[in-house]
């Protein structure tokens, strides 16, 4: 199994009942994972069935998934509320009796707010709402399928990225190893001009002066950060190569590398060996960027 990417888009449409339907879904990345639906009134119905299509294809991600809906062509129409119109007339009997007025006409109760509607074609009895969602959620699951697709098409494209930046990382990190090869005796060619200085003006003990020296060349001593830095690269390909959702496990990883290249760049007693360890904080950093994309 490839890596997948938390990004992708995706649509579906369907028709039936006198009305078409499109979903559009789209997914970035996300801390966990979190599902937004956006739905006309009446179908809220249908909301625990579609989170549990998307957990079933999600594990981690923001996703946003909105449907709209469209009459079918001449479905579109006015209709009379029923109900209403017949409460209309009631009130006008009530109030002509009461008055000996003249009964209201037709036109005029037509005209009253809510007796005439606009007929959206939505099922309104029991039966055909059930059919209408079930199609609904069938149009969803297959939006939630090539959302899936998506994602891990963009994966593939991650992963070679993720690689390409890891074989960065481990090349600076040889780099920095030959440079630092070569700082233990730069430092003592350093010190030793200093330390004559000093001996010839008497202004120091020369068993402070050993004791500085091997303090210095303890903190200029960078082969525990390399080798971490060597480590955390096999386990970034391992991870990479693993075939599960590893997102969480990289951005941990990039956050050791970054340490461990903050500690070597304030070790570094060379100016050649400071410029390898900010151009690998470059690449950990172009590095965490892609990883916070992966599921």
């Amino acid at each position: 199994m490839a890596l997948v990417s938390m990004t992708g888009f995706s649509d579906a449409q369907g028709a039936g009942g006198g009305v078409r339907w499109r979903w559009e879904v789209k997914s970035v990345n996300g801390r966990g994972f979190d599902l937004r639906l956006r739905m006309p009134p009446g179908f809220e119905g249908i909301e625990p069935a579609a989170r549990v299509l998307a957990s079933e294809r999600v594990r981690r991600g923001s996703i946003q998934a909105t449907l709209t809906l469209e009459a079918s062509d001449g479905v579109r129409g006015l209709r009379i509320d029923a109900a209403a119109l017949a409460s209309a007339v009631r009130i006008a009997k009530e109030v002509a009796a009461e008055t000996g007025l003249a009964p209201a006409s037709i036109d005029g109760l037509l005209a009253l707010k809510g007796v005439i509607v606009q007929d959206d074609g939505l099922p309104t009895d029991d039966a055909a709402r059930a059919q209408r969602d079930a199609a609904v959620l069938e149009s969803l699951a297959s939006a939630f399928d090539a959302l899936s697709r998506a994602r891990k098409s963009e994966g593939l494209k991650l992963g070679a990225l993720l690689e390409a930046q890891i074989a960065d990382i481990a090349r600076l990190t040889a780099e920095a190893g030959a440079l630092a090869a070569t700082q233990p005796q730069a430092m003592r060619d350093r010190l030793a001009i200093q330390l004559r200085e000093l001996l010839e003006s008497n202004q120091v003990a020369e068993d402070r002066l050993a004791q500085e020296v091997a303090l210095l060349a303890l903190r200029g001593d960078v082969r525990e950060e390399l080798d971490r830095l060597g480590a955390h690269v096999q386990e970034a390909r391992a991870l990479l190569g693993s075939g599960e959702a590893v997102g969480r496990k990289l951005d941990f990883l990039a956050q050791e590398f970054n340490r461990e290249a903050n500690t070597l760049c304030s070790k570094s007693a060379d100016i050649a060996l400071t410029r390898v360890g900010l151009a690998l904080k470059a690449a950990i950093d172009q590095f965490r960027e892609q990883a916070q994309n992966v599921e």
